[in-house]
């Protein structure tokens, strides 16, 4: 297909019923074909995979770059200042292993298991809560009571962030993710640059016992990142680590009401909630598409030559439900032998917070469970609201209660 075709001519999948049902979009691009040359709304032309084996392949090839520097005219994602940018996410080769390395040791399965403890009790005070609410008024929205204010606590602890600031942050990210308008946009993340520099300007002053002092440290006294990469490294652990674990919360939470075999298996088998927790990353990730990666030269992926310096989006909900991969994978089976998925990457980029957002979600999910017996949702799955991009399919709300007269 030529590069040359004006991206207004090219298709633009992302529009009309792809809110409503971007699975039936991604199942016909996939038939018709791995790769796709296509508009993204805002009209930059990307080439979309969709083919589990070519996406898999793909966001471990060391030529498709996460670094900005090499995009030529497509899709490049956030405009964001320098000191938002140098994170992991933007950044190949040595200086992603050398910023991971000065932040892994916060994230590790033993350092996590470490953390279980405390995890734990986040969850119970808001899960106390939650019940308090959905005895007191019938109903309560788990988003906003459970699913959102749990990662903000244990990401907020990790950086010693004040409460009071986390539900600051998380409204800006949230209206970087899914503006309304561009001023709003701009002004969110005008709003995330200041406070972050300000975080950091505070935690020099007085270090403590939390990952942003070490990586402060690190800057001050052996200089082995810059100022903007440590910004941005805050940043990162923040959005990411807050973010991510929410929606996979509420999504994991609706998918499993949703569908009442699955439920009442995991209700006889708890132990099996391990497994319902990746088969709920493969099923019900938010996160439709990887970063956007840039061909450092000219790549061939599917059958498919990429030029040199054009946008690649692989289409992680499209390789999710790919029928050459999974069996039935429209399915949601938490008994399902092959437990394999891209939910937290693949390759150099792997998620570094992946233990970190399995213990959450486990723990967030079985304390819904268990606490709440005869959870039901209280009103039609349907009616719903979702914030829905071309990005990530997230509830701005989940309302519940556990009235025998519930929808």
């Amino acid at each position: 297909m030529s590069q040359s075709i004006a991206a207004e001519a090219l298709p633009q999948p992302f529009g009309g019923g792809f809110q409503t049902d971007p699975h039936a979009v991604y199942s016909q691009l996939r038939e018709q074909g791995s790769v796709h040359r296509i508009a993204l709304p805002d009209g930059s032309p990307v080439w979309l995979v969709t083919r589990e084996v070519d996406v898999r392949q793909g966001l471990a090839d060391p030529r498709l770059s996460v670094n900005k520097r090499h995009s030529g005219t497509g899709f490049k994602g956030f405009s964001l200042p320098p000191a938002l940018d140098a994170n992991l996410l933007n950044i190949d080769a040595d200086d992603h292993l050398r910023l991971r390395r000065l932040v892994s040791q916060g994230f590790t399965a033993r350092h996590v298991e470490g953390m279980r403890g405390h995890i734990q009790g986040a969850v119970d005070a808001l899960i106390d809560r939650l019940v308090e609410r959905v005895d007191s008024e019938g109903r309560a929205d788990v988003v906003a009571e459970f699913a959102k204010p749990l990662p903000l606590k244990v990401i907020g602890d990790l950086l010693a962030v004040p409460e009071a600031d986390q539900q600051r942050f998380s409204g800006w990210v949230s209206g970087m993710l899914a503006p309304t308008t561009r001023d709003g946009l701009v002004e969110a993340i005008e709003r995330i640059h200041r406070f972050l520099i300000d975080l950091v300007a505070q935690r020099r002053a007085a270090p403590g016992d939390d990952i942003l002092s070490s990586l402060i440290s690190a800057r001050d006294a052996e200089d082995r990142l810059t100022e903007d990469e440590l910004v941005s490294l805050t940043f990162l652990i923040l959005m990411a680590g807050s973010e991510n674990v929410q929606h996979l919360i509420s999504n994991g939470l609706l998918t499993l009401i949703t569908h009442p075999d699955q439920l009442a298996a995991l209700r006889a088998r708890p132990d099996l909630l391990p497994e319902a927790v990746e088969e709920l990353l493969r099923y019900a990730n938010p996160n439709h598409t990887a970063i956007r990666r840039f061909a450092t030269e000219t790549v061939e992926i599917g059958g498919v030559r990429i030029p040199s310096g054009d946008t690649v989006l692989f289409a992680l909900a499209a390789a999710h439900r790919d029928p050459a991969r999974y069996s039935a994978p429209d399915r949601f089976d938490i008994g399902r032998a092959d437990k394999g998925h891209l939910a937290l990457g693949h390759g150099l980029h792997y998620c570094l917070g992946a233990p970190l957002a399995r213990m959450q979600i486990t723990l967030a999910l079985g304390a819904l469970l268990s606490r709440l017996p005869l959870i039901r949702l209280a009103q039609p799955a349907e009616e719903l609201p979702w914030t829905a991009t071309f990005r990530f399919h997230a509830l701005q709300e989940l309302p519940i209660s556990t009235d025998e007269t519930a929808s």
